[in-house]
Parts: structure tokens; sequence; C-alpha cells
């Protein structure tokens, strides 16, 4: 199972529970007594949280999505360097070097996205899921802020 189905299958069960979140708290709710009350309304802000939680994702998805291809465009994606044992794991040391190699980049130019994005990669490569996504969020932050480039 690829990982975009395998989010569209999780997708459709997060909603499928929320769904049945908003029955039972509706159910709840129509009891009248004030404990009833209080578990339904909390009945109906869970499945909300799951919603805005799942549409973050999705918007972090595209976004990154969306850099990834444009740094493609422009030939600058970082380039897969990293050694591999022979069971297929990534070398630390490897990982290591690639990511201080970036981190110094990001230093160096800390207005470019594509800098930063690069940066994201080698956290993810390194194993720093936390950091890689606050580093993504960075690059799409800078990138949203860029000028339009005139088509001229």
């Amino acid at each position: 199972m690829t990982s975009r189905t395998g989010f569209f299958v999780l997708s459709g069960v997060l909603l499928l529970v929320a769904l049945l979140c908003v029955g039972e708290g509706v159910q709840l709710v129509a009891t009248g007594k004030p404990l009833g009350i209080g578990i339904g309304l909390c009945a109906f802000v869970i499945p909300v949280i799951g919603v805005w939680f799942l549409r973050q994702t999705v918007r972090f998805g595209r976004a990154s999505e969306q850099l990834a291809r444009e740094l493609e465009a422009e030939g600058g994606l970082p380039v897969d360097e990293l050694k591999r044992t022979t069971g297929g794991r990534i070398d630390r040391a490897s990982a290591d070097a690639v990511f201080a190699r970036r981190q110094g980049e990001a230093e160096a130019a800390p207005g470019d996205w594509r800098v930063w994005f690069r940066l994201a990669v080698a956290y993810a490569d390194a194993g720093d899921t936390p950091r890689a996504r606050k580093t993504m969020q960075h690059a799409i932050k800078l990138h949203s802020t860029e000028p339009a480039r005139s088509n001229a």
C-alpha cells in the first residue's frame, strides 16, 4: 500500500469516526441530563479537532509538494548522495555529513526557501521527523512571502 493510499484510507476512517461521534453527541445532548449534555458537547469537539488536524496535514503536504515541483523544475532538488548499509539503511555518518553541509547553506542564505527545503530533507534523512517538519514549514513560509516572479 502506498503512503497516499494509506492517507486516504485513514482519512476516510477519521471522517467516519467523526460522524459517529457527532451522532452519539446528539443522542447524549438529547438526554437533557447535565452529564449527558457535557459529554455530548465533548463528542462534538473531538471530531472538530480531528478534521482540523487532517486539514492542516493536507495543506502541509500540498505546499511541500508544490515546493518540490518548483525546485525540481529549477534543477535544485537534493540528490541522494547518502551511503547505505548492506541492509539498505542510511549510514548515520553520511547523513550527518550531508546535514552539516545543508545546515551551513541555510545559515549562509537564511532567506532562501530552497536551502531550507534541502535542510528539511536532510533532517528527514537523519531520522529527525519533528525538525524536518518544522524546517519544511519554515521553507513554505519563506516561499509564500517571496515576491512573485514576472514571466517577462
